[in-house]
């Protein structure tokens, strides 16, 4: 009952910003080309969603290796849907890259249009890859930053894997600094049969950025497994402190 009355709230809340977010689409357009207002308006319902639990917590470690005026080429793991309302508490104003299928889900799929996020069809990974360079180096030089999953696809060991070069290969054409970002207990957030873990504690590790002069002087090949590496480092530090 607890569970479904938080739902409740929080898609009233998501209505009255979905709808706030369009108008401010339409109303900021000439002037805000990061998309700020929308992008704040997303942080609002998100805020609601950890904040309405006063036992979920949302720690972020490291905050002091963000640059709030840089724009960044953000990798993260990725463990569930929650992983993309999970990071806007972040002091980044950023685009999502994102299959097409998550555009489909009420709500969720019209706020990622309004952002401006990046939408590719896993089906043709030379057409999503294009698409991922062309419009990621696009907000990039607007001072956006670009969130991407180098894994391609949600691990379900909670492990990380491979990686694929799609996030380096955009940060050394557009000249980027890259910003690993480890997530964990995402994949906790929502028990079964949607009931919700009150007690969950999700951790934000933003991880000392690879500069936009050391992508460029490296092979991506070596940059990928460096971030592989710390990042897969990172997450286990995690879970021995937790």
């Amino acid at each position: 009952m607890l569970s479904l009355l938080y739902y409740l709230v929080v898609i009233a809340v998501a209505l009255v910003l979905y709808v706030a977010s369009f108008i401010a689409l339409v109303v900021c357009y000439p002037f805000d080309r990061k998309r700020v207002v929308v992008h704040t308006l997303s942080k609002w319902i998100t805020d609601t969603i950890f904040g309405l639990p006063p036992f979920m917590k949302r720690e972020v470690i490291g905050l002091e290796n963000i640059d709030p005026k840089k724009a960044y080429v953000m990798t993260l793991n990725h463990n569930s849907m929650a992983d993309i309302i999970t990071i806007y508490n972040l002091p980044l104003v950023f685009k999502w890259v994102s299959k097409k299928e998550v555009y489909r889900i009420p709500i969720v799929g019209r706020l990622l249009y309004a952002h401006g996020d990046i939408v590719i069809n896993r089906a043709s990974a030379k057409e999503a890859m294009q698409l991922v360079h062309e419009r990621g180096k696009e907000w990039l030089a607007k001072g956006a930053s670009v969130a991407i999953f180098p894994e391609g696809t949600r691990s379900k060991d909670g492990e990380i894997h491979n990686f694929k070069a799609g996030a380096f290969l955009l940060a050394k054409d557009a000249g980027a600094p890259i910003l690993p970002i480890v997530l964990n207990n995402t994949n906790k957030m929502v028990r079964k049969g949607w009931m919700m873990n009150w007690r969950n504690h999700i951790t934000i590790k933003i991880l000392p950025p690879i500069s936009a002069e050391e992508v460029a002087e490296r092979s991506v090949k070596e940059v990928m497994a460096d971030v592989h590496s710390s990042m897969t480092e990172a997450l286990a530090e995690i879970r021995k402190s937790c």
